[in-house]
C-alpha cells in the first residue's frame, strides 16, 4: 500500500520537522502488519475468484466462483471468528468432472493466535486447522495437515485490497496432487458483523 506523503507545514523547502527521542519514538513511514485479525478484516466482503486447477497428467480446469466472508461479533473462542460462504458464478464442467469438491456451502473459521481453526474445508468437509505465517502486510501463508493432504497457501491482498492473488498447493501423501491459482476481485465491502455468538 503507498502511504501518503506526510503534510510539511513550515518551509516548503525544509523537511518536516521530526521528534525528538524526548518526545518518543519516530514511527516508520511504512507499518508493517503485525495484527493477524486487521489483516483478515481486509479481507471481508464479497469476491469473485477465478480459479485455476492443475492435476496430474497435465489436467488443467477452471471454475469462477462467488465467496463471501463475515465476520462475527461475538466469537466463542480465540480472537475473531469468521464466517465463509461459496456458490459457483461459472461452472464450466468442474463439479461434474470433480465431484469431490463442494460446489457450495458455508463454514465457521477461527482465528487463534497464529492458528486459524476450520469447522470443515474444502476439499471433504473434515475440520482442519492452519499455522499462519505472515509474510509481509499485505501477505499470510497457511500450512494445513489433516488425513492424508498437506497444503500449503498463500493469500495476498494487492492494490489497496482490491483484488486478492490465492496460490494453493496440495500434497497427497507427500506427493504433489493439486495446484491452485485463484484471482480475485473484490466486488462488495464488508458489512455489518453477523449478530450472535459463533
Amino acid at each position: 500500500m503507498t502511504m501518503p506523503p506526510e503534510p510539511n507545514l513550515g518551509n516548503p523547502h525544509l523537511p518536516s520537522p521530526r521528534p525528538s527521542r524526548s518526545e518518543g519514538a519516530v514511527p516508520s513511514r511504512i507499518q508493517l502488519d503485525s495484527s493477524l485479525r486487521r489483516w483478515f478484516n481486509r479481507n471481508l466482503g464479497l469476491w469473485r475468484s477465478r480459479r485455476t486447477y492443475f492435476f496430474p497428467d497435465d489436467e488443467v480446469m477452471r471454475v469462477d466462483m462467488r465467496v463471501r466472508v463475515e465476520s462475527f461479533s461475538q466469537p466463542v473462542e480465540g480472537d475473531a471468528a469468521y464466517h465463509f460462504t461459496w456458490w459457483p458464478e461459472k461452472e464450466y464442467d468442474f463439479f461434474e468432472r470433480k465431484p469431490g469438491y463442494s460446489r457450495e456451502g458455508s463454514m465457521v473459521a477461527y482465528l487463534c493466535g497464529h492458528q486459524l481453526r476450520r469447522n470443515g474445508s474444502y476439499l471433504d468437509g473434515a475440520p482442519s486447522k492452519s499455522q499462519i505465517r505472515q509474510v509481509d502486510e499485505h501477505e499470510l501463508r497457511f500450512e494445513s495437515h489433516y488425513k492424508d493432504w498437506t497444503i500449503v497457501e498463500h493469500i495476498r491482498l494487492i492494490d489497496q485490497d482490491r483484488y486478492r492473488a490465492r496460490s494453493i498447493f496440495s500434497w497427497r501423501d507427500g506427493v504433489l496432487e493439486i495446484t491452485e491459482m485463484h484471482h480475485e476481485i473484490r466486488l462488495e465491502g464488508a458489512g455489518a458483523p453477523l449478530e450472535g455468538v459463533a
